[in-house]
Parts: structure tokens; sequence; C-alpha cells
């Protein structure tokens, strides 16, 4: 069944009643911070004490499965890392996926993306309510993301109408800036659009081992024609440890580009990753996230049912008072401790 984990234990008909604690806390014992432990049972019922008592023990739950009827219940042992970032009013950002579809197939992507994925577009006219809604609500910054955004023909109408409302940031790999898309991108505001381009480390070996043959220097250049065109460029790097994180910063640091214009973030074991942070809701600070789909809890999760608060967009209130509401009920743990996942 299902994703690897470090530990696996098959705890049969045991119950919290009937012997399963005493193997839950020597299976603990074996455990280093971060590990997964897998726990299957055929008694679907123990997952709401298991959820209990991994907030008791401060380990989180982070994935339930079901199949040929047995439970399979994902913890990490240990809280999230701590990511470095600043908390947040619950509403002040705002996350849209314009579509799922991408030019590249990462393959750490936490939503699927790819050339073969459904477009699963928003559409102008949703982004448009959306804006003007947002606005009455007092978003502070909006972050336009995807899939690739730049395959969409009607993108520059979408980060237009969304730069109306408040400074937006796109999400892009940066490799689609020419022909109509360039001239899309020479008709932002540049005064209120910043480019997230993604490169995921100084040379092309790392980067291109998860995006592709050549995507460096495709990548590279789209970072210095949106810098031509007079955009404020901020750099994003994936990575899988402390080690290459600060190999980032040293490429940035010797290409001048400040703290306020580089995101360095780990793999989150979401989506296609088969490895990095094991991450949970109760981890997570929520920003509000809309899809196609609906309303999700935080952009890392925008494709998982554990971070779908809403399928309901509209009125755009109610979904920040959705978000807001389970918030509050997620924190009602005061043992419990929130972290920052920063996707921007």
């Amino acid at each position: 069944m299902g994703s690897n984990a470090d530990l696996e234990l098959d705890s049969g008909s045991k119950t919290f009643a009937s012997g399963l604690l005493p193997d839950l806390i020597a299976l603990l014992r074996r455990c280093r911070k971060g590990d997964l432990v897998a726990v299957t049972s055929v008694d679907p019922n123990i997952g709401p004490e298991l959820e209990a008592w991994c907030r008791f023990t401060r380990n989180s739950l982070v994935g339930t499965e079901v199949e040929g009827g047995r439970t399979r219940w994902v913890l990490r042992c240990g809280e999230a890392p701590e990511n470095v970032g600043e908390d947040r009013p619950v509403g002040s950002r705002l996350w849209l996926y314009t579509n799922f579809d991408c030019n590249l197939s990462c393959d750490y992507c936490c939503v699927r993306s790819s050339p073969k994925a459904p477009r699963r577009a928003l559409g102008v006219e949703r982004v448009r309510r959306i804006a003007i809604e947002a606005a009455e609500l007092g978003v502070a910054e909006i972050f336009v993301t995807g899939g690739e955004p730049f395959m969409l023909p009607d993108i520059g109408e979408i980060i237009v109408a969304c730069a109306a409302t408040a400074p937006t940031t796109v999400l892009t790999n940066g490799m689609l800036f020419a022909g109509s898309k360039l001239v899309t991108l020479r008709s932002l505001p540049r005064e209120r659009v910043t480019l997230q381009i993604s490169l995921d480390s100084p040379t092309p070996e790392r980067h291109e081992s998860h995006r592709g043959k050549g995507t460096w220097a495709r990548t590279w250049k789209g970072i210095e024609r949106a810098r031509a065109e007079g955009f404020r460029v901020r750099l994003a790097a994936t990575v899988s440890s402390d080690a290459e994180a600060e190999e980032f910063r040293g490429f940035l640091d010797a290409h001048h580009v400040g703290e306020e214009n580089r995101v360095i973030r780990r793999i989150a074991l979401r989506g296609s990753a088969t490895h990095g942070v094991a991450l949970a809701r109760a981890d997570l600070i929520p920003e509000v996230t809309i899809t196609s789909e609906g309303v999700f809890w935080h952009p890392v999760g925008a494709e998982d049912n554990d971070l779908l608060v809403s399928r309901e967009i509209f009125p755009l209130a109610t979904s920040f008072s959705a978000v807001r509401r389970a918030f509050d009920r997620e924190f009602d743990h005061q043992h419990r401790l929130a972290k920052i996942f920063n996707c921007a």
C-alpha cells in the first residue's frame, strides 16, 4: 500500500485498549526525527485516537489511505523543520492556481503538473470576480501560480486584474518569454508585478535532474530577459538539504541578489515527490488558495483532500471565513505549534 515509510507497523486488529499503545511507543524509540512511520490496521476506527495520540506526543499524522479493507496511516516522527518566515494574518495572502498544465514535468511538483496534466483553468472571469472581492477583504498580496501560468492565452488579463487589487507575484519557470508571451510580458505593470522564477541550483546538473535537460540555460535566459524588461525578479530554489541551500545562497550572494529577492525552500512530500518534508495541516499557517476545484488551506497541497476547505469559492468572504474557522479549530489544540512553509 501507498508511499514509502522508514518503519512499518502492522497492528492487525489491535486498538489502544488492546495493546496498540505499547507497540507505538516501542516503534517511536527506534525512530529518528523526521522518519516516516506507517501503521496499518483492519480497524479504521482507531484513526481519531491515533491522531489524538500524535498531537499529544508532538508527532504528526501526514497521510491516510485505504486499500483492500485495510487502513494505513503515515506518521512523521517529530515536528516539521522550521522554515524561515514571518507570521502573517490569515487572509493577507491569496494564492490563485490559474492552471495545472505545464511545459515541464518536475519530479517533485506538489500538484503533479506536466504537459499531460488537465488544464483545470480558473479562468479570467472568475479571477476578475475574485480580485474585486479580494480588494474588499483587504488582501495585501496575490500570488499567481500553476502549472505554468504563461501557458494560458489570457494570462496577461489575469495578471492585470490581480495587480489592480494588490501587488502580484507570478510564479513561473521563465522559459516561455518569447513571441506572443514576450508581448504579454511587456504589457504588464512593472510597478505592481514581480516574477518569481524557479532555479534550483547554481549549475545545470541538479536543476536539470529535476526539471529536464537544457532547462537551466533556458531559465537563466528567462531571468535575464525579465530583468532587461524592467521587472523585479525573485529567484526560488527547491532543495533537498541544508548543504544545497547554503550552496544556492552563495550563488545568490555572488550575483548580488538581496534577501528580499530570494526564496529557498525544501521539497515537500506532496504530489509527485518521493522524498522531502512530510507536512500535515497542523504544520502550516493557512494561506488561502483557490483553484478551479475550490478553496484550499495552503498552496503546497492544492490538490490534496486533507487541505481542502470548501468546494465553493464565492462569495469570497465566506471562503475566507471557512479557512479562519478551520484554523481556529486546528489550533484549539494549544500544545501544537504550526510552522510556516514558504512558497514565496
